[in-house]
């Protein structure tokens, strides 16, 4: 049967070549029928060995043909995808992939891509405290998996040893591979897996060891630092340069972690992280945490959102960034409804130092420098400090003979928060002579003040001071001088505020579901660093620390997924979706000062909305006891592809086999048990409604009666039935309807307005935020 299913797939191959010549060869991401790749599996014992032998028919069947030598290259197989998407990667040239896609289960390819990367103090600002509460409950020492995707780790830091940890739980498949500066006894009972994903990389653009390494080490800190914060140890005394000193710690200190490096050089490769992401679920981790991503696309070609689809469908919880492009709107990624999207925000920590200028004024900013202040110094900035793109302090715009022994003023770039674009910025005005420099935000970036370990004096201020600070430099007043302050960490900030850079929604493929889902802190985070690489990550640094502060979504979401860790600790039979639920619910939107939260892309007084951080800063504790959840089936999600009207081959190319929308039930997107409300009305009509369907589950007091209270979004009349749920044992299970209704005519241009659905008890209060938003049809 083996040898005719072969010769089959031969004639098939043979059948669907042509004359075309083939071009440059590119990798591909294949995407195939889950049921008909199993099938085959019984036969060849793994699919791995069928896809080899596609590539051995494809290369047969080039030899037989005509053509230049660089036509009739070998396919090259790099991955087979087996557990949370199903498929492979392979470098195919144009008619080797039409003779791919007259393979039978072939659902879709889609072209490799490159993605992007996008702590002390952080726990006890979101109420987690070392061997006490939520922290040291009994359940806290089971053996929770956090799987993390991203550039690799660094072993041997203090974050990941294993002192007093159980064995390695009996039910893990995974392993340590073996390569550049790692062996398998780099892994312990702490890091009990250790994997390296680089074919896609490397077909691309090869692996420089002096840029990388070929192992699951890390050569860039990113992966070490958002570790850490998921699942890192306990470590009195943390610090960087003395500042921030604390008890670094995880979210869940006590967790295990599986680190699958995908990322090289700063750069992620899709069909790298695919790799990655099958062999996470199936080597048994219980959360998966994503800090990286791409643009937005419809979810049948967003190959990330299709293979975490995959893994919750295995139970597993994804946490993912929802990327760094903010403050603008519709920039939110990741966004499908059964990933837990993450926005970024700040703690009530600071490093602080103050900007004094010459004619008196003063402004706060941060600065990671301590001791003595600068003396009052002169200022240059642009074309008082060299030639054009001096403003950016870009490598060699800066005269030294205009900045030696000055303070140079520099804008920041509308950079990745991640980057070290701005110790760049330091670098060059070191190099120049410059005594210290100036960082001002532009107004995109608002009141947004990120740190970096300059390697000379230096202070970031945000959008208003920097105004101030270019008015003073371009009044024409004498010499312009200032002199900063450093005044060391300082806590209790209003706090949290939304980050500028971190991604806004609506999301642009599916304004069906509010996104992002929550926010964590992700500005200014105090993570672990690996010894041979300089805070800055600049070369004529020489300085080495064992923890670092990085900002972005990349930070914020091991935040979330070390909660999520904690959760299912508690609650091993919950599903992702009740986790999910579980976090958004009793997430808040106030300030530790009692205001609303805040958004630093915007001026500091406005209020942030749903679309900056979606139900709002996760509250662990308050998440651990819900009282009500909103869970959500594998079914439900294709039901809810189908209520997005996209086809059946659509569906298919998400769920990895043939799927058929039901045609006895009319859908509606608004009917997907989700924990939040978005309502989409038709700007041209005059009868706007709709009616959204949700079931929360019991998870609280067995008898528990709950009443509706309805914060209403402007215009909007909103209806509740019924408007009182009465729980009589525990798992118990409730439904309502809510109408919404448009009262008033529209404005005639799109708009979004916010309000509230809560659900409250004696004890508990679940919360959902709803957006209604108007736009063309």
């Amino acid at each position: 049967m083996v040898y005719r299913r072969i010769s089959l797939l031969l004639l098939v191959l043979m059948a669907a070549a042509n004359s075309t010549a083939a071009s440059d060869k590119q990798t591909y991401i294949v995407l195939m029928d889950k049921a008909k790749i199993t099938a085959l599996d019984s036969m060849l014992g793994e699919s791995r060995k069928w896809y080899e032998q596609v590539m051995d028919s494809i290369t047969e069947l080039s030899t037989q043909e005509e053509g230049d030598e660089e036509d009739n290259s070998p396919p090259q197989l790099l991955y087979s995808y087996e557990t949370a998407i199903t498929g492979f990667a392979a470098k195919l040239s144009t008619k080797q992939l039409e003779s791919v896609k007259k393979l039978e289960g072939f659902l879709s390819a889609v072209p490799d891509e490159i993605m992007t990367l996008h702590t002390t103090h952080s726990p006890q600002f979101l109420g987690l405290h070392p061997w006490r509460g939520l922290s040291f409950a009994p359940h806290f020492f089971s053996d929770v998996i956090i799987g993390v995707v991203d550039s690799g780790i660094w072993p041997e830091h203090v974050s990941f040893q294993d002192l007093g940890m159980p064995p390695v739980p009996s039910r893990w498949k995974g392993g340590c591979d073996e390569g550049t500066n790692f062996t398998s006894s780099n892994c312990n009972r702490k890091l009990i897996g250790a994997r390296a994903f680089l074919a896609g990389y490397a077909s691309e653009r090869g692996i420089n060891e002096t840029e990388d390494f070929r192992s699951p080490r890390d050569f860039e800190g990113h992966g070490t630092h958002t570790t850490s914060i998921a699942a890192g140890n306990v470590e009195p005394g943390a610090s960087l340069f003395g500042m921030g000193k604390g008890f670094a710690s995880g979210m869940m200190y006590t967790s295990r972690i599986a680190a699958y490096k995908a990322c090289y050089a700063g750069a992620c490769v899709t069909s790298d992280v695919l790799a990655a992401i099958d062999k996470a679920v199936s080597d048994g981790v219980d959360i998966l945490s994503l800090s990286l991503g791409r643009f937005s696309s419809e979810y049948y070609v967003d190959l990330v959102a299709i293979a975490s689809l995959g893994a919750v469908q295995e139970g597993i919880f994804v946490a993912a960034s929802a990327g760094d492009t903010g403050p603008a709107a519709s920039s939110v990624i990741n966004a499908a409804p059964w990933m837990m999207t993450v926005a970024a925000s700040s703690t009530d920590r600071s490093f602080s130092a103050i900007v004094k200028l010459g004619n008196g004024e003063t402004f706060h900013g941060v600065s990671l420098n301590s001791g003595r202040p600068t003396q009052q110094l002169l200022l240059v900035y642009g074309k008082t400090a060299g030639e054009d793109g001096a403003n950016l302090c870009k490598n060699r715009t800066l005269s030294p003979e205009l900045v030696k022994g000055k303070i140079v003023v520099c804008d920041r770039d509308n950079d990745n928060p991640v980057e070290n674009i701005n110790s760049e910025k330091g670098e060059e005005v070191k190099n120049a002579g410059g005594a210290g420099m100036l960082l001002l935000n532009t107004d995109d970036q608002g009141e947004e003040l990120l740190v970096d370990p300059h390697i000379l004096p230096a202070a970031s201020v945000g959008a208003s001071a920097a105004r101030s600070i270019r008015k003073y430099l371009t009044s024409g007043n004498g010499s312009p001088t200032a002199a900063i302050v450093f005044k060391g960490t300082v806590y209790g900030n209003p706090a949290p505020v939304v980050a500028a850079f971190s991604s806004k929604g609506p999301s642009l493929v599916d304004p069906y579901v509010i996104k992002p889902d929550v926010t964590a802190p992700g500005v200014n985070i105090l993570g672990a660093w690996p010894p041979t690489l300089s805070p800055s990550r600049l070369a004529s640094d020489s300085r080495r620390v064992k923890f670092n502060v990085l900002s972005g979504t990349s930070m914020s979401c091991p935040h979330v997924a070390g909660i999520a860790a904690l959760l299912k600790s508690a609650h091993k039979d919950w599903s992702p979706a009740a986790i999910k639920s579980a976090l958004m619910t009793t997430a808040y939107t106030q300030n530790n000062k009692g205001s609303p939260i805040s958004d630093m892309g915007f001026n500091s007084s406005d209020s942030a909305t749903p679309f900056s951080y979606g139900s709002g800063h996760v509250n662990p504790m308050r998440a651990a006891n819900p009282g009500l959840i909103y869970d959500i089936a594998h079914d439900d999600y294709l039901n809810y592809l189908c209520s997005l009207n996209y086809s059946s081959e659509q569906i298919s190319r998400v769920s990895r086999q043939s799927f058929t929308c039901p045609d006895d039930t009319i859908l509606y997107p608004g009917d997907l048990n989700y924990p939040s409300f978005s309502v989409v009305f038709d700007i041209d009509s005059e009868n706007n409604s709709v009616t959204h369907r949700r079931t929360v589950t019991n998870v609280g007091f067995p008898c528990s009666t709950y009443v509706v209270s309805v914060q209403e979004p402007e215009g909007v009349t909103v209806e509740v039935e019924p408007n009182v749920l009465k729980f009589g044992h525990f798992n118990q299970k409730l439904s309502y309807r809510v109408s919404f209704f448009a009262n008033r005519e529209t404005s005639g241009s799109p708009k979004t307005v916010f309000g509230s659905l809560s659900w409250a008890s004696w004890k508990y209060t679940v919360r959902s935020p709803i957006a209604v938003t108007w736009q063309e049809s």
